[in-house]
């Protein structure tokens, strides 16, 4: 229950100042329009588009879900969540913060790319919907833990790329391969390795994420 009245402080909070808000649309906007004009009238291959689409989300992730835990830093309410509330309430609390902001953000994307990238078809939107709800859940998780690291780092702007590129790299590889999968039309069976790859993903980093966190708190 704590870990739900922790999620709707930063939630109420970031509707009044919209910073990661702000910061994520300007960035897909942006992102998204430089793609187009640089594009033209030139026709790009399916695969080219999926790819795009996860470097999009990669790097929005990285431009609006670093500071779910230095704004505690900077607003200097890291001593009283100390005192009101245990290291796993906590880090649930901004990872349930994260899962929202991410779901909202990865929805707009693909919406944004559905509609202005021609060649951007899905033919098996189950397999794309497994591969985007998974994926989802492993840059939140990763975010989350990574934005506690760089937290308590004087560098937190130049940390946290350097931190989350060889982190998401490999479910960026993967998400990369299940959406050419889902392109293609390949039936979920034929894709269970890929999939029970990320389910592993996403398993692991929330195992080690839960027990790296009690340290990291408390430093």
């Amino acid at each position: 229950m704590k870990s739900y009245y922790l999620f709707k402080k930063d939630w109420e909070s970031e509707l009044r100042t919209r910073y990661a808000i702000n910061a994520l649309a300007m960035f897909i906007l942006v992102t998204i329009s430089i793609i187009m004009f640089s594009i033209g009238e030139e026709k790009i291959s399916e695969y080219l588009n999926g790819g795009l689409l996860w470097v999009v989300i990669f790097f929005s992730a990285m431009s609006g879900l670093s500071r779910v835990f230095v704004s505690e830093e900077e607003r200097g309410t890291t001593m009283t969540l100390h005192l009101i509330a245990s290291p796993a309430t906590i880090f649930t609390g901004k990872l349930i913060f994260n899962l929202v902001l991410v779901f909202l953000m990865n929805f707009a994307i693909t919406i944004l790319f559905l509609i202005f990238f021609d060649s951007f078809i899905i033919r098996n939107f189950l397999l794309f919907f497994i591969a985007f709800l998974l994926g989802n859940i492993g840059i939140a998780i990763s975010s989350t833990i990574i934005a506690a690291i760089i937290s308590k780092a004087s560098t937190k702007g130049t940390l946290y790329p350097v931190l989350s590129f060889p982190i998401l790299l490999p479910l960026i590889l993967i998400l990369l391969e299940l959406t050419k999968f889902s392109m293609d039309g390949n039936t979920v069976s034929s894709s269970l390795i890929e999939i029970l790859v990320l389910v592993c993903y996403d398993v692991i980093m929330i195992t080690a994420s839960y027990l790296l966190f009690d340290f990291i708190w408390k430093e």
